[in-house]
């Protein structure tokens, strides 16, 4: 064993006993001469054992000389993490890390009892690891005191400030004492970063074990261009092939972790999914049976599988592609942890090549681009792993081999095996089967272009069959040049309506009134099949197979449908201004029809002498016009009424005294005047 004598004597058994022999990059940094003591600014890879060194690296501030970790009423050192899984995950950590120094650690953490975690850090706790929002609830209540903290640890502060922690932590680390040692891991080191060291660190050691060749050389990648209708399959196909103790796959979407999760289950995979809408303790159960085995296959998003640690993790798939790079390393940095091997495969669909190239050159990764395995491929693969099966490992049981002998006596040998076979089949989950189809071909793969002469037409060739499509078959769709056919467009509505990709679409001919294309012969059950299927868009398009008759060629002269006519051009502004200055106003209007008369009934223009109405209005009959509004008259108490009483009890109007905005006026109905 050459463990460094830097590390403290009550963590070293710990050590051993879990079998470290050295210590990892970044843990022999954080013991360096030059880091102790120092508040540390610490970035480096996913997997590289970054608990266990902060763990060590923060001993000499609670252990000091002895051996033992003295009782203490309030807690001596503090670890932030972004996520419950990974709080629940450094406390594991850290309790076989200071098993032997009797150290008390206890987690506060969102989803759990807060009463319970009250009454543990009331026993005293040497340690406390939690989520922010958790922790600064305690410190609001006064549950937790921080007046003796002597070492606070933010694990993945990059991942708590993008989960928007940032005032969280500001309180947190406000709340501690100054003369505390800081410690800030990282993946990343961004701009926020360096601004909460600059704030909380004092003279502020920097570390950084992260190569800049290579992310992680312990992790081989891996693409698998498929057809985007054999995606699932694909994840089916890879999670067979690889044959791993335990896998991760991720999915972009909480649907799209529970539909996955119930594939794998109906195909008989022991799957389990971990979801942000999960309650805690669906998801520490779900992790709890990856751990011990009663789990082979998590189904997880990127938010719920943040920071998880499963030992024996050999695969990582990628359901979905990630969003960016560094969610990429974030994700394949759950296998090939503490110098084991990993594998992390991406499962794309044609459409997506581009976007998966791109992430693995922002994250400087190089893949092997291969095809996805088929079902040939996944049960050669089983033939292979045959000689590990444990009924061919171990010794052989001499009372069972008389029996042995008896069943090939009775039933041969080779009956025998292929019993053998058939039942370890029945037993596995069934591969599927996939499109035969390798995706487009890239522009390397096609050769140079051909071009030709400038100002001057090739003559069309005779078209030869492209390689796959010697039995193809001739479709017919009712779009040609009128309705404005182009590939652009023919080409994705033809793959959605027959469920086929562009690999499948050989010649295409555009007529007048209809187009014709040609689809491989593997794919043309497939795609009648689908277009009897019922569709949610174009439904009024109809496509069938092509007949006898010869397509009507497309017309160059003739102007497609719905073409507006041609205008003449607009005449500039001068031109506009010069015609405007020399035309007659007057003769603007002499070839103007006249104005069409309205019959406009015309206002009321009040009573005569003797009562009678003037006007249009007939006397007997209800004027419907202009009828006067309660209220157009203030009242005078002094003035008389018609009756010849005054006007006692009426208010006189005011205008001020209406109020809450405007008002519905009520007309006043009158009466017909009688004639005399």
């Amino acid at each position: 064993m050459t463990l460094p004598d830097t590390i403290h004597p009550a963590l070293r058994a710990a050590l051993a006993r879990k079998g470290y022999e050295t210590l990892t990059d970044v843990q022999g940094a954080v013991l360096a001469d030059d880091a102790f003591g120092q508040d540390l600014l610490v970035s480096a890879q996913t997997g590289s054992g970054k608990t266990v060194a902060f763990g060590l690296a923060m001993a000499p501030d609670l252990l000091g000389d002895n051996e033992k970790l003295p009782f203490s009423q309030s807690p001596l050192a503090l670890v932030i993490a972004p996520t419950r899984e990974l709080a629940l995950q450094v406390q594991r950590e850290l309790g076989w890390l200071y098993g032997d120094a009797g150290a008390r650690i206890a987690s506060a953490v969102g989803g759990m009892d807060p009463r319970a975690e009250r009454r543990a850090m009331e026993r005293g706790a040497h340690i406390i690891v939690g989520t922010p929002g958790r922790l600064k609830d305690h410190i609001e209540r006064g549950a937790l005191d921080l007046s003796s903290i002597r070492a606070i640890v933010l694990d993945e502060a990059d991942e708590m400030l993008d989960f928007g922690f940032r005032e969280d932590l500001e309180f947190i680390l406000g709340s501690a004492p100054e003369e505390r040692r800081t410690l800030l891991f990282s993946a990343t080191v961004s701009k926020e970063i360096a601004r909460i060291a600059q704030t909380y660190q004092s003279d502020a050691v920097r570390i950084s074990t992260i190569s800049q060749g290579s992310q992680h050389a312990d992790i081989a990648y891996v693409v698998h261009a498929v057809a985007p209708r054999d995606r699932e399959n694909a994840v089916i196909n890879v999670l067979r092939y690889h044959g791993a103790p335990r896998a991760l796959v991720f999915c972009g979407t909480r649907e799209a972790v529970n539909r996955t999760a119930a594939r794998l289950a109906n195909r008989g995979f022991a799957s389990v999914a971990l979801s942000g809408e999960l309650s805690q303790a669906e998801r520490t159960k779900a992790l709890q049976s990856l751990r011990d085995g009663r789990a082979t296959v998590c189904v997880a998003t990127d938010v719920a599988a943040r920071g998880i640690d499963l030992p024996g993790l050999d695969l990582v798939v990628h359901a979905d592609l990630p969003n960016n790079a560094e969610t990429l390393l974030h994700r394949s940095g759950r296998t090939g942890r503490a110098g084991a091997k990993g594998i992390s495969v991406l499962v794309a669909g044609f459409n997506q090549r581009g976007r998966a190239t791109r992430l693995l050159r922002d994250a400087r990764l190089d893949a092997q681009w291969t095809e996805a395995p088929d079902a040939d491929a996944v049960r050669a693969k089983d033939r292979e792993r045959l000689g590990e099966h444990p009924a061919f490992i171990g010794e052989i049981d001499e009372v069972r081999l008389a029996e042995a002998h008896e069943i090939i006596e009775r039933f041969g040998a080779e009956r025998v095996a292929l019993g053998f076979l058939a039942e370890l089949e029945r037993r596995l989950p069934a591969p599927e089967e996939l499109g035969a189809d390798t995706g487009p071909v890239r522009r390397e793969e096609r050769g140079p272009r051909e071009r030709s002469e400038p100002f001057e037409r090739r003559e069309r060739r005779e078209r030869t069959p492209r390689a796959g499509f010697e039995d193809s078959v001739w479709f017919e769709v009712d779009m040609g040049r009128r309705q404005r056919a182009e590939p652009r467009w023919l080409v994705p509505m033809i793959c959605r309506l027959g469920d086929v990709t562009g690999r499948d679409i050989g010649a295409i001919d555009i007529g007048e009134v209809a187009t014709r294309f040609e689809i491989t012969g593997p794919q043309v059950e497939h795609f009648e099949k689908a277009l009897l299927a019922p569709r949610e868009r174009d439904q009024n398009v109809v496509v069938r197979r092509a007949g006898d008759t010869p397509l009507q060629p497309a017309n160059p002269d003739a102007p497609p449908a719905r073409q507006r006519p041609p205008r003449d051009a607009r005449p500039g502004k001068r031109e506009r201004f010069a015609r405007k200055a020399d035309r007659d106003e007057d003769a603007l209007y002499e070839d103007k029809p006249p104005a069409p008369s309205v019959n406009v009934r015309p206002l009321r223009e009040g009573k005569a002498a003797d009562g009678a109405h003037k006007g249009p209005h007939k006397a007997g009959k209800s004027y419907k016009g202009d009828k006067p509004f309660k209220g157009d008259k203030p009242f005078r108490k002094d003035k008389p009424g018609k009756d010849g009483k005054p006007q006692a009890g009426k208010k006189p109007y005011k205008a001020e005294d209406r109020s809450g905005g405007d008002q519905t006026l009520k007309r006043v109905k009158r009466k017909p005047r009688k004639e005399s």
